[in-house]
């Protein structure tokens, strides 16, 4: 496989995360519980999930770590690196908790590890823009390396908090409720982003 060819998949991936983010995730029986991704975590809140339920929110992060560090070795000078670190930063906001939320004496807590991922996407962003054109020979297989434990995390843990609220939606609904279309496209788009960057990794 080429390098135009990798960087084409790369691009698939990215783009299959961020669309199965806006699509269906649990489809219920009505239009009002046929839930998006990025609504997963609103409606599990009173689930007595905890901070699990901040899982739901992780596929925008990992996704903007994922395109951060594969830009690593693009020279800043260049628009399309800033117009892909900057997509990246704006696609993390998609869990930036509401501010009232925030605000609230008693539940502040459950959505500091979202701002805090947030914080490390902005802080990457920073990082790569002062280090990620340098040719340590390092560097490549170390963004890599990242790009895969990004990926995997993206593809794990909603996963497994979508199998443990599956159920007790089935149970209250009275349905057997399946997997809806985004369900499937974030799994999709987080393995193969692993597939691709530990092919990169195998290939050096």
């Amino acid at each position: 496989m080429t390098k135009p060819q990798t960087q084409t998949f790369f691009l698939l991936s990215f783009t299959t995360i961020l669309v199965g983010y806006f699509m269906v995730w649990l489809p219920g029986p009505s239009a009002g519980l046929q839930l998006l991704g990025f609504e997963m975590g609103e409606w599990t809140k009173f689930f007595g999930l905890g901070v699990k339920r901040n899982w739901f929110y992780l596929p925008p992060i990992t996704l903007a770590l994922s395109m951060l560090f594969f830009t690593v070795g693009w020279a800043n000078g260049r628009l399309q690196t800033w117009l892909f670190r900057g997509v990246a930063v704006v696609v993390s906001l998609l869990a930036f908790p509401a501010l009232e939320d925030l605000m609230d004496p008693t539940s502040w807590r459950d959505y500091v590890s979202r701002v805090v991922a947030i914080g490390l996407v902005v802080v990457v962003a920073g990082l790569l823009t002062l280090f990620g054109e340098r040719k340590w020979p390092w560097l490549h297989p170390v963004s890599r390396l990242l790009l895969m434990v990004a990926g995997l995390i993206g593809f794990i843990l909603p996963t497994l908090i979508y199998w443990e609220v599956r159920p007790y939606v089935s149970d209250l609904l009275r349905l057997q409720l399946g997997y809806g279309p985004g369900f499937w496209l974030n799994g999709v788009g987080h393995a193969a982003l692993v597939l691709l960057a530990g092919w990169q990794l195998a290939k050096k």
